[in-house]
C-alpha cells in the first residue's frame, strides 16, 4: 500500500508566512463583521457599507420583528394572569347573592329622526389620493411601503386593516439617517400627514397578527416622488 510522502522541511510553510496569513485571515473577518454582519443582523453601520448595499434596512426589519415577538409574548402573560382586583371581586361574587328586585320601566317614547340629505362636494374623495395599494397578509405575514421624499415634504396618507387589526411602524431612512415617527399595536386604520424629517424614504411597515387573513388597503397623497413596495 502506497502511503503519502512526508512533505520536506523547505516545503512546509515558515512561521513569519502563518503569521502573516493569520493576521490576513482576522482582518477579513473584521471587515466582514464590520460591513456586513453588524448592519444585516444588529441594524448597527458604523462605515455606511451596510446602507449602500441594503443590509442595514435588513437588520432595523429584524429588529421590528424582534420587538413585535418579545411585546406579543408580554401581551400574552398579561392577558392570562388575572388582576388581584378581579379575583376578589369573582369570590365575593360567589359568597354574596343580592336579591333580584324587578323594575317596571315606562315605554320609551318613540323618536323619529330626519335624515340630512348630503350636500354635494366639489371633489370626490378619491381625488385626494394619488396612489392605492390593496394587499392581503396571511397570519404572520408582513410587508412594508415607503415615499420617496425630499426633507419637509408633507404627504397624505390613509390606511385600513379589513378583517382585523395590524401592527405597524412609521419609519424613514436615508442621507444616512434613521427615524421612527410612530408605533401602533392591534390598530384597525389610521390617518393623517407624514412630514419627511431628511430627503429619503419614508413610510409604513405592517404585520398581521391574527389568526386570519387580513387585506390592508393604503391610499397616499401629496408631495412625494413614488410609492414603493420594500418588503
Amino acid at each position: 500500500m502506497y502511503n503519502t510522502d512526508i512533505p520536506n522541511r523547505e516545503e512546509l510553510p515558515s512561521t513569519a508566512k502563518l503569521i502573516r496569513s493569520t493576521i490576513i485571515a482576522a482582518i477579513v473577518a473584521v471587515v466582514l463583521l464590520v460591513t456586513v454582519v453588524m448592519p444585516a443582523e444588529y441594524s448597527l453601520d458604523p462605515t455606511g457599507v451596510g446602507r449602500l448595499l441594503g443590509l442595514t434596512e435588513m437588520g432595523e426589519i429584524k429588529e421590528q420583528l424582534a420587538e413585535e415577538a418579545a411585546a406579543d409574548e408580554a401581551a400574552q402573560l398579561v392577558a392570562v394572569q388575572p388582576s388581584p382586583g378581579q379575583q376578589e371581586s369573582e369570590v365575593a361574587d360567589t359568597d354574596v347573592t343580592e336579591p333580584v328586585r324587578e323594575e317596571v320601566t315606562a315605554p320609551e317614547p318613540e323618536v323619529t329622526t330626519v335624515e340630512e340629505q348630503p350636500t354635494s362636494e366639489p371633489t370626490t374623495a378619491e381625488s385626494r389620493w394619488q396612489d392605492e395599494v390593496r394587499v392581503v397578509l396571511t397570519p404572520g405575514e408582513g410587508t412594508e411601503y415607503k415615499l420617496t421624499m425630499e426633507e419637509g415634504n408633507v404627504a397624505r396618507f390613509s390606511w385600513e386593516s379589513e378583517g382585523g387589526p395590524i401592527n405597524y411602524d412609521t419609519h424613514g431612512n436615508g442621507s444616512g439617517q434613521s427615524i421612527s415617527y410612530e408605533k401602533g399595536r392591534g390598530v384597525p386604520e389610521d390617518e393623517g400627514e407624514l412630514v419627511a424629517a431628511f430627503t429619503g424614504n419614508h413610510g409604513w411597515f405592517f404585520r398581521n397578527r391574527n389568526d386570519s387573513d387580513i387585506t390592508l388597503v393604503l391610499r397616499t397623497g401629496g408631495d412625494y416622488g413614488q410609492l414603493k413596495k420594500v418588503l
